[in-house]
């Protein structure tokens, strides 16, 4: 009870500090944040020409980039090629096949403050096929175990300097008897110890708000994933596997409007934005697609 009234205490203060800014009209004083790229888009350049790749995505326009996974490249060896390339390194998505323990490590030695799990925590098989069922069959009790897990990864992570968060998808909005997995997950984790990521393009193909969930929950939300998806009918859509996947596209291109998106990110506190495009690339080649997106979000005014 003393845990529940302190988050509702303190839920209700930052919420109380936002709707004060959102009624005065103002944006945070001082520069924009940096836009970012999420290196899971170019995964495959990268497993070719890892510095050049990040070269390249440097003379596009953008300052930040989100590891997906390591490369096969030790702490010392990513920090040069960043430095080299003129690019930050804020935040890691936890992928790579490693003790969750030694990737803490590695996110701090990098320099990361952020450390990135997602429903991939549940993964128990390395066969796709088999993660598919698994993931349609979780259940509200799944939810709560992964609450449990990012609780303790959470207490592990800021005894390294590094603060856990957790990266949503479409699935945990799908109706499952007891409730929203995503909700529950909400509910359960503490509101220091894991913080979250918003990919604005999966939650809007499952039929939710973006602003809604900013608004709803200001002290949690401190990274987006910009990404978008074509216009698709109305039923939500849950999964990323064939058959059940949103098609993707260029930011502008889609279904989803920024701007007011940016500008309760600003007031509410998130600190890093970065642009993720989902494979195919069928209208053009991936970096040519990372332009459109840095033009797109560029001419945003947050």
């Amino acid at each position: 009870m003393t845990l529940s009234r302190r988050r509702f205490l303190k839920r209700t203060a930052a919420a109380s500090a936002l709707l004060t800014l959102g009624k005065a009209g103002e944006l945070l004083a001082g520069p924009r944040p940096a836009v970012g790229v999420q290196l899971y888009t170019v995964a495959d350049q990268l497993k070719k020409d890892f510095e050049g790749t990040l070269h390249q995505i440097r003379s596009i326009g953008y300052e930040e980039v989100e590891m997906a996974g390591f490369f096969g490249k030790n702490p010392k060896e990513l920090r040069r090629a960043f430095e080299n390339a003129g690019v930050r390194c804020s935040s890691i998505h936890m992928f790579d096949p490693l003790p969750e323990t030694e990737t803490l490590d590695r996110a701090r030695e990098i320099g990361a403050r952020y450390a990135i799990t997602a429903l991939y925590l549940l993964k128990r098989t390395a066969d796709d096929k088999a993660y598919m069922r698994m993931a349609k069959g979780l259940t509200i009790d799944d939810y709560r175990k992964m609450a449990d897990r990012c609780n303790e990864l959470g207490e592990l992570a800021k005894s390294r300097g590094v603060q856990l968060g957790y990266h949503n998808e479409n699935l945990e909005f799908r109706p499952i008897q007891g409730g929203v997995g995503y909700d529950e997950f909400l509910r359960l984790t503490d509101a220091d110890l894991v913080k979250l990521e918003l990919d604005c393009g999966w939650m809007v193909s499952a039929g939710r708000s973006p602003l809604a969930y900013i608004s709803g929950h200001p002290d949690r939300y401190r990274l987006l994933h910009v990404k978008d998806f074509r216009p698709q009918p109305a039923p939500p859509l849950y999964g990323s596997w064939p058959g059940e996947s949103p098609s993707p596209t260029e930011l502008g291109r889609g279904q989803i409007d920024y701007q007011p998106i940016f500008n309760l990110a600003r007031q509410s506190g998130i600190e890093f934005y970065y642009v993720e495009q989902e494979a195919p690339f069928t209208d053009m080649p991936v970096l040519e697609a990372l332009k459109v997106d840095y033009r797109y979000v560029s001419q945003l005014k947050w």
